[in-house]
């Protein structure tokens, strides 16, 4: 998806709602349906959207808006990719660990 953002380290929660054609009580929905969803806010509670929160809710824009996922089903997804990445992550770190032991042999 092509987002029509400015570059910056934050944005706001309208610059988010009109770069993904929603509204903002979507994207506040989605931030408590969703743990992965968790943008800065400040001290008044106006909501700092980073970099990584886009990269999030453009995945659930996606699996919801474009792909037809129920909320339910959507964060299954989400959890199911991660517990993927997890064990990726845990499987190279074995691998690492093998072939230091194999060049001390």
């Amino acid at each position: 998806m092509n987002l029509d953002l400015p570059e910056k380290l934050y944005y706001s929660i309208g610059e988010i709602a009109k770069a993904f054609n929603v509204r903002t009580s979507l994207l506040r929905f989605w931030e408590k349906e969703f743990e992965l969803l968790k943008p800065k806010k400040n001290l008044k509670g106006t909501r700092r959207y980073s970099k990584v929160d886009i990269e999030n809710i453009s995945l659930i824009y996606s699996l919801i808006k474009k792909r037809g996922f129920t909320i339910d089903g959507a964060k299954e997804k989400i959890k199911y990719d991660s517990d993927k990445i997890n064990v990726l992550k845990k499987l190279e770190k074995l691998k690492n660990n093998l072939e230091s032991i194999r060049k001390e042999l």
